[in-house]
């Protein structure tokens, strides 16, 4: 990827000035005390719920100040910018309400949902690449081509300074917050909250958050050498980047208290926790956030801490596969099979073991031809609802005691 020369550091004057344009655009997104997740973190816990921020995140507020701030000359000859999801949506809808063309380049792969979301704001979009990284080169080479103005989804100025109107909102809603806990992928959301935080209330802890699957921040906050990792699977895309940015890498090793990594399933249990508990609908990258602080990887004792939500653009065919996946991995959901006799009554002598358990039969599959399956055996697949891990290792126990050979199915 091709970096230009770092331009001019933003300061608390320029998110206060953004703050100012930003008033009539973005909506000032709640600040939410939690109980429940108070008490997992052993934190006082408040959520910034930047997914229900207009295009369900936190871009619109960087990308608008960016494109508020164009020449008429630039505006005329449009805008462009590389994304996969949440920062397209951004640039197309402030576009939009500048009245400039925007042409958006997404990956080949990118979600239909939205591409059409995209496209909805008024943008054009063109699918180029396999990744954001050869989205991004094909961007370049259209801005040159065509004398648009590129709207960097991190490693910009202005951008950074429109994020940072979040820590501004936080400051004001509680102005009494001991630390700020933000994901961060390429940077501009946490650096732009960092110098808000940091220039009126030193004394106040900002934390960033990283999936451990590409923790190309966390690693170069450590080294303090910028280096660019290999692709990785996360269900936190939007902050799986893969190299930070150069004015960001510099913002965060001036202002931000460290950097923490959290695992997958730290953020698929987070996710789920959060539909469950709150009812809140957020994507992978607002999940980590949180994560980290149920995790209890923060330091422990701080008092009040506003965690940010960034945002709640998450797939709905991946939602469903995530509350599939997070009720097996807290024990809510058990699928197993036995091998019976295949003979009248056999299933009801089995489910007399497990309907007294208190669990809930959800689906049963009979079947009586396999490799495995013996002749005048029939195989059974239960799916179970239940109650939590030891109430699965219940179930087996007493199956076990009745002789049943039970066996776990993904």
């Amino acid at each position: 990827m091709v970096h230009t020369a770092i331009p001019d550091k933003p300061t608390l004057q320029d998110v206060q000035q953004a703050q100012q344009i930003l008033k009539s655009v973005v909506k000032r997104t709640p600040l939410d005390a939690s109980k429940t997740f108070s008490l997992l973190s052993h934190q006082e816990v408040y959520l910034k719920l930047e997914n229900l921020q207009t295009t369900g995140s936190f871009k619109i507020r960087g990308a608008y100040y960016k494109i508020s701030n164009l020449p008429d000359q630039e505006l005329q000859h449009g805008v462009i910018a590389a994304s996969a999801g949440n920062h397209a949506q951004g640039v197309a809808l402030a576009a939009q309400l500048r009245q400039t063309p925007c042409t958006i380049v997404m990956p080949e792969n990118a979600s239909l949902a939205k591409i059409a979301a995209t496209q909805a704001y008024g943008a054009k979009v063109v699918l180029q690449g396999n990744s954001y990284d050869e989205s991004y080169e094909h961007a370049r080479m259209l801005q040159h081509k065509f004398g648009y103005t590129f709207v960097h989804a991190f490693d910009d100025p202005d951008v950074i300074a429109g994020q940072g109107t979040v820590g501004l909102e936080i400051l004001e809603q509680l102005p009494t917050v001991n630390a700020v806990v933000v994901p961060i992928g390429g940077g501009g959301l946490a650096a732009g909250v960092a110098i808000a935080i940091k220039s009126l209330r030193p004394d106040v802890l900002v934390f960033g958050v990283q999936a451990a699957a590409i923790p190309a921040f966390a690693q170069a906050f450590q080294t303090g050498q910028l280096t660019s990792l290999p692709a990785a699977a996360t269900i936190a895309d939007g902050i799986a980047v893969r190299m930070p940015g150069q004015l960001t890498f510099q913002l965060v090793k001036s202002y931000l208290d460290g950097i923490i990594t959290v695992e997958e399933e730290e953020i698929y249990r987070t996710l789920v926790l959060l539909l469950e508990r709150s009812k809140l609908v957020v994507e992978g990258a607002a999940g980590a956030a949180l994560a980290a602080c149920i995790a209890q990887k923060i330091p422990p004792n701080l008092g009040q801490v506003a965690v940010v939500l960034s945002g709640g653009n998450i797939d709905i065919t991946l939602l469903s596969r995530l509350i599939e996946h997070g009720l097996v991995e807290s024990g809510r959901y058990l699928r197993l099979a036995v091998q019976l006799a295949d003979r009248p009554g056999a299933l009801r002598d089995l489910l007399d073991g497990i309907v007294p358990l208190g669990a809930n039969v959800l689906s049963i599959t009979h079947r009586r031809i396999g490799a495995k399956i013996l002749l005048g055996q029939t195989e059974v697949e239960i799916d179970l609802e239940t109650r939590d891990a030891h109430h699965i290792q219940q179930i087996l126990k007493v199956l076990q005691e009745k002789h049943y050979k039970p066996s776990l199915r993904d």
